[in-house]
């Protein structure tokens, strides 16, 4: 479906201003605004690519006038386009609040309803990481004939789960321990979340949503009142120096009567939203879980396929949250990963080195052995649950799926729950848009916070709440594990107290000399990898003629904070090989902080673990970051 026959008039009107003032714009007016360009080139939602973007900057005419190093960009006056709803996330809760906003719009008869979709990756998917295990209770209900096989354009690759296995490791052996009625996934289905979303996305296409991939919301945009007015992209071709290069292009606005941010955990516009609102008043602090994946091919002869096997133990020790997966899916195909609470004390601790003493553990090296690692990939997840969950409606938008917090910690799911989020917020805005006028500005959706508190989201939630932070009691592991069953199996949520987070996750973290160092084994290259090869298989690509997305303030006086304090924490909680300190005689502290931002992979992880809290992650270039297959 094309966006022209979808855009407004207003629109188009703006395409052909941008058009006609082009040839005589100031020296650094970009002779067009990005969505125009989309326009003039045929646009193709779902495919707008970073590689796209990037080629359309490089055409943009040269201006051979000296540069003015006063010249700030601010100063030039953006394109803007308006929507009835902008929806800031590609992932499923975005995808799938896009989709039922324009099925309420389309039985209504409001064709014209506008329901605009921004995502930063070159195209749907691309940043997409997960396990992944779905419950399909908020699929059925959006696309009822998702897996029918009438419908043509159903999503063919997914995996019925056929067997659950729960094992506790120690260094060789594996201990068979019960499930609990939570981890029971009959009835779902083993996928891969990337090529879901972009299944999704076609979907999204086919109902009249506008996909704009490759686009990097990174401001929130504000009405005089107060209220959320939309968003704006950021601006393309700046150099890593801050100032505009030849090929400079202003960012675009959007404005929306109502903005849902769906950036997926610890979003950069969600920390900006939550902290003017102050969205967190009545929560308990978030906490948070590194999961770090990899997809294999593995001997035909040991797939299990519909294998759902989980466990808990070694290699982590007893002090850290955690447990490894791997389902068995398609043909011969084996997700494997291990998700590492960051609310680990031991600053030694590198859970990309213990995902990869992980696979040598006998009850996953069995299967890898013969096999090829094709893909691999790592993402944060919010692990507070119930007692974490902010306010999600503010003025102008919400929060939905995982950016506010919805995963299911013992159950391991977060997709129904994302979705589901993303349905009742779509709800509650068009009813909102709908009994208001275009004139009054800014809408509130008040509905949303009582729909969450009536959904099955909250039930499911609140039954847990106390599963993960009893991990966190003087008891440990141990403790943990006998506290969970005691909640799964007798009290089942209805215990009269509510277990508190004592603390945000960085503020775990010991100093070095506290601790015990871990020396991690050289990786054998068949079943364990150095980072950078990892990495390579991530397909992450950033310009590196541009301003660090990782914003340290004072490089040197971070490594002056942090080396001697925990001796280089951040090269091991990155799973990229982003961070480095190098050995600098020049340097009072003898070393010299360093960060590969080309390497990021976007988990987000150095902005919630640093213990001082001095790394700030911002949206690069959109369409930039990790090109994942089959996460």
């Amino acid at each position: 479906m094309s966006l022209p026959g979808l855009a407004s008039s207003a629109v188009r009107r703006s395409i052909l201003r941008a058009s006609r003032t082009a040839e005589a714009s100031p020296r650094w007016l970009a002779s067009g605004s990005v969505a125009s360009q989309c326009f003039v080139r045929g646009y193709r939602p779902a495919s707008v690519t970073a590689g796209q973007r990037r080629a359309l900057s490089s055409t943009v005419r040269r201006r051979f006038a000296s540069v003015d190093d006063s010249f700030d960009p601010s100063t030039i006056e953006r394109e803007s386009d308006e929507v009835d709803v902008c929806i800031v996330g590609g992932g499923p809760a975005g995808l799938s609040a896009a989709i039922k906003l324009k099925q309420l719009a389309n039985a209504a008869g409001n064709e014209d309803f506008r329901v605009l979709l921004l995502e930063k990756a070159g195209e749907l998917g691309d940043h997409i990481v997960s396990g992944n295990v779905v419950e399909p209770s908020a699929l059925n209900e959006l696309v009822p004939d998702w897996n029918s096989e009438d419908n043509p354009n159903r999503f063919e690759p997914a995996t019925p789960a056929t067997k659950d296995k729960l094992r506790f490791l120690t260094k060789n052996s594996s201990i068979p321990i019960p499930a609990p009625p939570q981890m029971n996934n009959h009835g779902n289905y083993i996928i891969s979340l990337n090529q879901f979303t972009k299944w999704l996305g076609e979907r999204a296409e086919e109902v009249g949503v506008e996909v704009y991939a490759g686009f990097a919301a990174s401001e929130m945009l504000y009405h005089p009142d107060g209220s959320v007015k939309g968003v704006a992209t950021n601006d393309l071709g700046i150099g890593r120096n801050g100032k505009p290069k030849d090929n400079f292009e202003r960012g675009m606005e959007f404005h929306a009567r109502c903005t849902l941010i769906a950036e997926g955990c610890h979003g950069s516009l969600t920390k900006k939203v939550t902290k003017k609102f102050d969205l967190r008043r009545d929560s308990q602090p978030q906490t948070y879980g590194l999961g770090i994946k990899e997809v294999w091919e593995i001997d035909p002869a040991k797939f299990e396929k519909g294998l759902v096997a989980h466990s808990m133990g070694y290699p982590l020790p007893s002090d850290t949250y955690g447990g490894g997966w791997m389902y068995h899916f398609g043909d011969n195909m084996v997700s494997i990963g291990l998700v590492v609470g960051l609310d680990y004390p031991n600053p030694w601790l590198a859970p990309y080195g213990e995902f990869q003493k992980m696979k040598h553990h006998p009850m996953y090296k069995h299967y890898l052995e013969g096999g090829k690692c094709i893909s691999y990939g790592a993402r944060t997840l919010n692990e507070g649950g119930y007692q974490s969950i902010p306010k999600c409606a503010f003025p102008g938008g919400a929060l939905i799926g995982d950016t506010a917090g919805f995963l299911n910690v013992p159950k391991i799911k977060g997709t129904h729950t994302a979705m589901r989020s993303g349905m009742l917020a779509a709800e509650a805005a068009y009813d909102a848009l709908a009994g208001t006028k275009d004139t009054e500005g800014a809408v509130f959706l008040f509905d949303y916070e009582e729909k969450l508190r009536n959904s099955s989201i909250w039930r499911e939630l609140k039954q847990v709440r106390n599963m993960r932070p009893s991990f966190n009691t003087p008891l440990g592991l141990y403790g943990g594990i006998a506290y969970s069953g005691l909640e799964a199996y007798i009290l089942r949520g209805y215990a009269p107290w509510t277990l508190k987070h004592r603390h945000r996750d960085h503020e775990a973290t010991k100093p070095a000399d506290q601790c015990r160092k871990i020396d991690y084994p050289k990786p054998d290259g068949k079943i364990s990898f150095d980072i950078l090869t990892s990495v390579s298989r991530t397909g992450t690509n950033h310009e590196e003629d541009q301003p660090c997305h990782l914003q340290v303030a004072d490089w040197d006086k971070h490594a002056a904070l942090e080396w001697p304090k925990y001796k280089g924490v951040e090269n091991r909680f990155c799973p990229a090989g982003v961070y480095e300190y190098v050995e600098d005689e020049t340097k009072e502290i003898g070393v010299r902080f360093q960060i590969n931002a080309q390497n990021c992979v976007h988990c987000k992880t150095c902005d919630i673990k640093v213990p001082d809290q001095n790394i700030n992650w911002q949206t690069p270039q959109g369409g930039e970051g990790p090109k994942y297959v089959m996460t």
